[in-house]
């Protein structure tokens, strides 16, 4: 019989986080070994944020519920419940959530997210 031509996620990968942040990896690196790309479901906390980075991919976010912000190359960016937003390989980029809501959100990264390859500052 042939592989199958398909992928059933029924348990996300529950990436750990210190800060609040709930990351579930549905497609990617440490779900699926997919390496083309990455999908997962996120919901930020009121008060979130984490540092700048440079990833080595591009990233669409599509808000679902709330509030986000993001810092991109020195300009500020809000998206509400039914945007999104493209932001492309090589930008310094900080994610954040300073609103008294949680925020839940999508992301979809080209190539997958790796740690390796976010480049976050100290």
């Amino acid at each position: 019989m042939s592989e199958k031509r398909y992928f059933r996620q029924q348990n996300p990968f529950i990436v750990p986080t210190t800060d609040g942040k709930l990351i579930e990896e549905h497609i990617g690196l440490a779900s699926s070994g997919t390496g083309q790309y990455s999908v997962a479901h996120m919901v930020a906390p009121p008060q979130w944020s984490e540092p700048h980075q440079r990833p080595e991919f591009d990233e669409v976010t599509i808000v679902v519920r709330g509030r986000k912000q993001f810092e991109i190359d020195g300009d500020v960016v809000e998206l509400g419940a039914g945007e999104s937003l493209l932001i492309k390989a090589g930008a310094r980029v900080r994610y954040s959530n300073p609103f008294d809501a949680e925020c839940e959100y999508w992301s979809v990264c080209v190539p997958a997210f790796s740690p390796a390859t976010v480049h976050r500052e100290e």
